[in-house]
């Protein structure tokens, strides 16, 4: 089973890049955001690698880090999510930014990606809200959500604070990333004026 892969990089597709290992070329499918880090033709390259294996196929799936492969796995634990439907979240999110959205709750920010539409988003965040508060911070999830039971919707102030960034115009993983690192600046008892207050300048506004 290969579980990394390292030589030059002989071609790149849309989709996927042939590594030459040794004189051997290694079709590798990859996430549009893996892709794009990648170096050119002819540069080398180190790919941590999944292999799967089919009755009729074996298909190498590489990554640049642990945590693109992590999520990879991770998200291919849900029904309904497999190798294509992984990677196409991976091409549009970042592994930090899928579990900033799963944390928020923000199924809308998943549909993103190629294939998967709402039910199918809301059951990725339903399924992994509670993996990913395990996870945090390792998984980009604000510090002061890396409690048990983390991934629950803030009440009060903190949610009132992060409704109102959404009336302004804010995507919701995005608000909720400031908004719980405020309020874990700010501590127990802050106003909603005062975490909006406090948002609003760390979002440049």
């Amino acid at each position: 089973m290969i579980a990394r892969l390292r030589g030059r990089l002989a071609e790149a597709g849309e989709d996927h890049v042939v590594v030459d290992a040794s004189g051997v070329g290694y079709l590798v499918q990859c996430a549009a955001k893996t892709l794009a880090r990648l170096p050119g033709p002819g540069e080398p390259v180190e790919l941590r690698i999944v292999t799967q294996v089919r009755e009729d196929s074996i298909t190498l799936y590489g990554f640049e880090t642990p945590l693109e492969e992590q999520w990879f796995r991770l998200l291919q634990g849900i029904q309904g999510v497999g190798a294509r439907l992984a990677l196409a979240l991976l091409s549009v999110l970042e592994p930090d930014a899928i579990a900033r959205a799963i944390a928020a709750q923000d199924a809308r920010a998943l549909t993103r990606a190629a294939g998967v539409g709402p039910r199918l988003a809301a059951r990725i965040v339903s399924e992994l809200k509670d993996r990913v508060a395990k996870m945090a911070p390792a998984a980009g999830v604000p510090p002061s959500r890396a409690t048990p039971g983390a991934a629950a919707l803030p009440a009060g102030p903190v949610e009132d604070a992060l409704a109102a960034l959404e009336q302004l115009g804010y995507g919701r993983s995005e608000a909720f990333a400031v908004v719980a690192r405020v309020a874990g600046e700010l501590g127990e008892g802050a106003t909603v004026e005062q975490l909006l207050s406090q948002s609003l300048k760390a979002l440049g506004r």
